[in-house]
C-alpha cells in the first residue's frame, strides 16, 4: 500500500514485484487480499491497482486530524476574508472532488456545496485541475469510460474540447469554472501539491455570478497561489 500511495498512479503486479522484491504468487495473494479488504481496487484497465476506498478514507482521515485541519483553517479562513467569497479545499475521489474544508462568504447570498458533498471532475474549477494532471493515458480511459453529463449550457461534454481546457490549465496551472458546473456560479482553483509536486487537493474559490465575474475572482489568484503554496509545505513538513 506505501508502494502504491508512493507512485501516485495505478500499479500493474509485475511493477510492484519489481520493486518490493517479492515473487510474483506472494503479490498477487497481497494484491487479493488487500482488494478484498478494499484497501486497493483495480483500475480501468483490470489489470493494475489503485487507492481503495479505505485507503483514500484513511488519507482524508490523516488530513483532517486535528492539528493539521486547524492549521489548514487558519490559512483557508484567512484566504475567504482577503477574497470575500466562498473558499474550500477538495480531494480528489473515485467519483469526482469531495470537499474536505470549506470556509463559507458572509454575504447572505450564498451557493450552498457543504463539507463532504462531491462534485464532478469534468465541469468544475477543482475538478478540471486533478484531470489537467492526469497522465494521457489515465486522462483518456476516463474520457472513454462514460459520456459527460452536461449540467449548464457551459458544460463542455466533448472529449476534445475538454482536453483543449485541460491543456490550458496544465500552461497556465490554475483551472476556472465559468458556470459551467451550475448557472450563476464561478469558480477558480489552483493546486495544493506533495513533496513530489504531485496533486493531493486544490483549493478554490467561489461566488455567484450577481456578485462576481471570472476577471475578478482571478484577480485574487496570486492571494489562493500563495495559500495553497503554505498548504502544500504544510503536508510536505
Amino acid at each position: 500500500m506505501e508502494e502504491v500511495a508512493r507512485l501516485g498512479v495505478a500499479v500493474k503486479p509485475s511493477v510492484l514485484g519489481e520493486k518490493l522484491g517479492l515473487p510474483k504468487p506472494t503479490i498477487h495473494r497481497l494484491l487479493q487480499t488487500a482488494e478484498a479488504e478494499g484497501f486497493l481496487q483495480r483500475d480501468l484497465d483490470g489489470r493494475s491497482y489503485g487507492p481503495g476506498p479505505r485507503m483514500r478514507e484513511m488519507a482524508v482521515n490523516t488530513m483532517s486530524s486535528v492539528h493539521l485541519r486547524t492549521a489548514r483553517l487558519a490559512i483557508l479562513k484567512g484566504v475567504a476574508e482577503e477574497i470575500g467569497e466562498t473558499c474550500n479545499i477538495a480531494t480528489p475521489d473515485r467519483e469526482g472532488m469531495t470537499y474536505l474544508d470549506r470556509v463559507e462568504t458572509k454575504w447572505p447570498l450564498r451557493i450552498q456545496l457543504p463539507i463532504g458533498t462531491q462534485v464532478p471532475f469534468h465541469c468544475t474549477a477543482s475538478g478540471k485541475m486533478y484531470l489537467s494532471t492526469l497522465r494521457p493515458a489515465t486522462l483518456e480511459a476516463f474520457l472513454s469510460a462514460r459520456e459527460l453529463e452536461k449540467h449548464t449550457g457551459q458544460t463542455k461534454t466533448q472529449p476534445e474540447q475538454l482536453r483543449r481546457d485541460l491543456q490550458e490549465i496544465r500552461e497556465r496551472g490554475y483551472s476556472t469554472d465559468d458556470q459551467e458546473f451550475m448557472e450563476g456560479m464561478v469558480a477558480v482553483a489552483v493546486p495544493i501539491v506533495d513533496i513530489q509536486q504531485r496533486l493531493i487537493a486544490t483549493l478554490a474559490a467561489h461566488a455567484p455570478l450577481q456578485r462576481q465575474s471570472i476577471t475578478g475572482l482571478l484577480g485574487f489568484l496570486p492571494v489562493l497561489k500563495k495559500a495553497a503554496e503554505s498548504l502544500s509545505q504544510m503536508n510536505q513538513n
